[in-house]
């Protein structure tokens, strides 16, 4: 999900409104939107998740030993230019054999957030962004810093019928949304379709805040996002269609965002939307952006003394 910057449809049935997401920084882009994908594949990041031995406490905080273990990311950039934001943001992934693990680390000298309500829209807001891609669908996760998220699943039109989605539970065709990406509607696969009331299952989530939210009279030093996605959930979003556990050397698409209300000063070129890896255009929907996430079965290794 974009920004307040985007434009963006999105849908809800059983009474929710429809309502509408106006773009401004689509003009912005260097890339001209047209089939071709804007990302070349040699500057998509890569990196190597590692196993844990003992399932992690999601309390946001990220200090358990395997957090401090795992390799940190690089440090997020715009999503336009590739130019580093002027804050830090960095990621790291480990999994188990029933999870997979976010952690999160967002500097903002002022946190601020105040959607409560699931699924409201806190793109508006600073947000952190997850999008994990299988082979005809993904799924969109965001998450503000009161721990409120906001879920949608994507999956190709093209695929409905033939990926099995047509006959699956909760994949009625009249509850889901047209949708044809962002700033890049014009994606070699076609449009998709929208499930805006879809929740991960058993999905956890904590945030913890370093400061004081939406107290700007002092400097925070930012905030930390934890998550917990059960393998179970992944059926269709696993490489190969099936749920569980990755094996070791498994490459999966997983996409690790930021979006902001406020821009870096001129003369600097800030979009607000900053990504682990950049997408060259204004939209977070293209999975063939997202960094390629290599599971290993190794834990961490210690750091050198």
């Amino acid at each position: 999900m974009m920004k307040s910057k985007a434009f963006r449809v999105a849908g809800w049935f059983a009474g929710l409104a429809v309502f509408f997401h106006a773009a401004d920084a689509l003009e912005a882009s260097p890339v001209a939107i047209g089939s071709k994908l804007p990302c070349a594949d040699s500057e998509v990041v890569r990196y190597t998740a590692h196993r844990v031995s003992r399932p992690m406490v999601i309390d946001g905080r990220l200090d358990e030993p395997a957090w401090k273990l795992a390799p940190a990311s690089s440090r997020y950039v715009d999503i336009l230019t590739g130019a580093p934001a002027i804050h830090d943001t960095r990621a790291k992934i480990v999994w188990d054999d029933q999870n997979l693990y976010l952690g999160i680390r967002v500097e903002e000298p002022c946190v601020r957030a105040t959607f409560i309500k699931a699924n409201s829209p806190i793109y508006q807001e600073n947000d952190v962004e997850v999008f994990i891609a299988g082979p005809d669908a993904y799924y969109e996760f965001e998450v503000n810093a009161l721990n409120t998220t906001y879920e949608v699943f994507f999956l190709w039109e093209s695929a409905y019928e033939r990926a099995g989605f047509a006959a699956a539970p909760g994949f009625a065709r009249k509850d889901l949304v047209p949708f044809n990406g962002v700033g890049f509607t014009t994606h070699p696969r076609g449009p998709r379709l929208g499930h805006f009331d879809w929740h991960f299952p058993g999905k956890r989530t904590a945030v913890f805040v370093d400061g004081t939210l939406n107290d700007d009279r002092d400097r925070d030093r930012g905030w930390t996002v934890e998550i917990a996605l059960p393998w179970a959930g992944m059926k269709w979003l696993s490489p190969d269609g099936k749920p569980g556990a990755p094996k070791d050397g498994d490459v999966w698409r997983i996409d690790l965002s930021r979006f902001n209300t406020y821009k870096e000063a001129p003369p600097a070129k800030d979009s607000g939307g900053w990504v682990l890896s950049p997408h060259r255009v204004w939209d977070s929907h293209v999975p063939e952006c997202f960094p390629y996430i290599r599971f290993s079965t190794d834990e961490a290794p210690a750091p050198k003394p």
